[in-house]
């Protein structure tokens, strides 16, 4: 079973930008409307169900949040749901993509 890896912002933009990855931001709907990478769907972990998440095979899968405790929970979900993809994890979840100078938008 694949070990959940850690990468930073600069990985992620560059992952993005190539449309290489599948961005899943658990934290919940309050903190989503105020700020979001461009590109991430909304699974907040209050509801995480890892059976309900769909997993593209044609990408990579990274999970993020605030400062990347609750993305941690939600892999730790998916493998114990069974699934044997490799994650991803945020360094820093939302605050390090900030620090690192990337943008966010609004959310939905």
């Amino acid at each position: 079973m694949p070990t959940p890896e850690f990468i930073d912002a600069n990985t992620l933009a560059d992952w993005l930008a190539d449309g290489s990855v599948d961005l899943i931001d658990v934290r919940e709907e309050p903190e989503f409307a105020q700020a979001r990478i461009a590109g991430s769907r909304l699974i907040p972990l209050s509801g995480f169900d890892p059976a309900a998440v769909a997993l593209p095979a044609d990408r990579k899968v990274v999970f993020h949040c605030k400062s990347g405790v609750r993305c941690g929970h939600a892999v730790e979900r998916m493998i114990a749901g069974g699934s044997d993809r490799q994650f991803y994890r945020l360094q820093g979840g939302l605050m390090g993509w900030v620090q690192s100078g990337h943008p966010v938008e609004p959310g939905s």
